[in-house]
Parts: structure tokens; sequence; C-alpha cells
């Protein structure tokens, strides 16, 4: 059984704020990204895990090196994109 599942995913109201206050190139990339991870969350280039301590529930993966999105599952294939933004920031 392979890891690959697509997701359909919702966003969350703070998820929206941080990413209209994101730099114009950032956006273009997490669009980007997002395609990828809509087609398997688990493709190894998004570094996608889990999160611990306060966050243990929710899960993260890499836009690029510095940018982060953290999400929720609400099912198997549904997620809820909860924050968007510098890993210090998000986490």
């Amino acid at each position: 059984m392979s890891n690959e599942r697509n997701a359909e995913v919702s966003y969350g109201e703070r998820f929206l704020k941080s990413f209209k206050k994101l730099p114009a190139r950032i956006q273009q990339k997490a669009e980007a990204v997002d395609s990828i991870f809509r087609d398997n969350i688990f493709e190894p280039r998004l570094h996608t895990h889990k999160l611990h301590g306060k966050d243990h529930q929710h899960w993260a993966y890499s836009i690029d090196n510095r940018y982060r999105i953290k999400f929720l599952f609400l099912d198997d294939r549904h997620v809820l994109y909860l924050d968007i933004g510098l890993h210090d920031e998000v986490y």
C-alpha cells in the first residue's frame, strides 16, 4: 500500500490572513507547492510531518527552507490549513 493520498483542502481564517501578508513570490511558491500536496500529501519533497507539544494533533509541510504550512487532518482525505509563515511563526 502506498502512502500517496490526494487531499481536499479547506482554509482557516488565520491561514487566509497570514497568506495575504506574505510576499507575492512566497504566495506563488505556496500555490505551486499546494498543487503537489493535493496530489500526494506525503510527497517526500514536502517533508510532511506531525508536530509535537501543544500542536501534537497538527501536521506541517514545507514550502521552502523557511516557510511552512500547518494543517489538521479532518478525515483521511480532507485537511484544514491552519496557518502559513516562517518556521518559527507557524510552530
